[in-house]
């Protein structure tokens, strides 16, 4: 709070304190994650403090003009930067996995208009390759810990989609097999394909 107050006192603004958590380590690693978080803005609440919780969206709404910078590469990984994720154990799902995102602006850009059955293996394209793209693969491929597992959901989303990629080319889209993963695979239900046109 007090460098909270001491920023007030020298900028021509309120300051902004950014606190980014790893969501998928609450109740995973850090059981109490959630309950700590539950209690930061029930004290805000109730000690009415000087400062209020704010997203990033509504702070650049509230004061437009900042100062640009450019932050140096790191990450939460090993010696912070991406050795876990990019190395000689998992390097080889790259060059698959910057095909397949080119190959989906692809298709969502000369199927802008899509509907039916091309609309929903748009769609599901799209969340194989989210799937594919998930980060915990590679780390899971450089620690060691169920490694045929990481290789096998890498493999089956870039196959998915490949396969999915060629029937909305021909537009001879299986419905079985596309039913069947929008089953199977079935997260971001409200996805929209056509975030992904190249504008």
């Amino acid at each position: 709070t007090k460098q909270i107050e001491h920023l007030q006192g020298i900028m021509q603004k309120d300051p902004l304190v950014v606190s980014m958590y790893d969501a998928e380590l609450f109740g995973h690693w850090w059981f109490e994650g959630p309950n700590f978080i539950n209690h930061i803005f029930r004290t805000m609440q109730e000690k009415n403090a000087s400062f209020k919780p704010i997203t990033p969206v509504q702070y650049l709404n509230k004061f437009p003009v900042n100062q640009v910078c450019q932050p140096s590469p790191s990450s939460w990984g090993d010696e912070g930067y991406y050795k876990v994720w990019l190395n000689p154990k998992n390097d080889w799902i790259y060059k698959h996995l910057n095909m397949a995102a080119d190959r989906m602006v692809e298709i969502a850009t000369t199927n802008q208009n899509a509907e039916g059955i091309k609309l929903r293996a748009l769609n599901q394209a799209a969340r194989e390759l989210l799937l594919a793209q998930s980060s915990d693969w590679a780390f899971i491929m450089t620690t060691g810990t169920m490694v045929e597992y990481a290789e096998k959901r890498t493999k089956e989303h870039i196959y998915n989609f490949t396969t999915l990629y060629g029937q909305i080319k021909n537009n001879s889209i299986d419905e079985s097999f596309l039913s069947n993963l929008e089953y199977t695979n079935n997260i971001f239900s409200d996805i929209d394909y056509k975030v992904y046109i190249n504008k």
